[in-house]
């Protein structure tokens, strides 16, 4: 009677402090199949469907942030765009994937746009694309995390995904106001 009687805790209950193995790759891979199809019977054309997922992932991006100072145990934030940049590809990126970003430049003549580049997108590895969506790419959905994260901590930009021969690249464009607030920090 006892056992019956036994509560079985809920996924809110439990500590979110780290966990092993925090997120079985399999259901990642089924719970975002049924994002991208959800988004799909939604939208009219590839572009409305590449900005709801870049949407879904910018409400997922400021969550895990929060979740991953928590966790670190970290109350401060980095302010220089170099070091925030450091943290995503390296730091923040093994959090989400287990592993790093492969390589992150700065584009040779604006000094506002960097790539973030990845030879192998995760989130891409579970969808196969139609032939009438030739041109998806479902890494808006992670170019959406990294745009959040960026905003919300005080980098405003605009990260769009594109797919090519190295891999997936994330174009990140900054806002002139971060340009200038660097050229500010140098100065000092």
């Amino acid at each position: 009677m006892q056992s019956s009687a036994r509560l079985r805790s809920s996924t809110l209950d439990r500590s979110l402090q780290k966990t092993k193995g925090d997120a079985n790759l399999s259901t990642f891979a089924l719970l975002f199949s049924e994002m991208v199809q959800y988004s799909q019977n939604r939208v009219d054309n590839i572009n409305d469907l590449q900005n709801r997922l870049a949407d879904f992932g910018k409400h997922v991006g400021i969550r895990v942030l929060d979740l991953f100072f928590y966790r670190a145990g970290k109350d401060k934030r980095e302010v220089r765009l170099t070091p925030m940049l450091v943290f995503i590809q390296k730091v923040f990126w093994k959090f989400l994937f287990n592993r790093e970003a492969d390589n992150l430049e700065q584009h040779a003549q604006e000094v506002n746009v960097y790539y973030l580049i990845e030879r192998e997108c995760l989130v891409n590895k579970f969808i196969s694309v139609p032939n009438d969506k030739g041109n998806l790419n479902c890494a808006s959905f992670v170019a959406g995390i990294v745009e959040s994260v960026l905003c919300s901590s005080g980098f405003t930009c605009k990260v769009l995904a594109h797919q090519g021969t190295r891999g997936t690249t994330y174009v990140i464009n900054f806002d002139k106001t971060v340009m200038e607030r660097e050229s500010r920090f140098d100065s000092k």
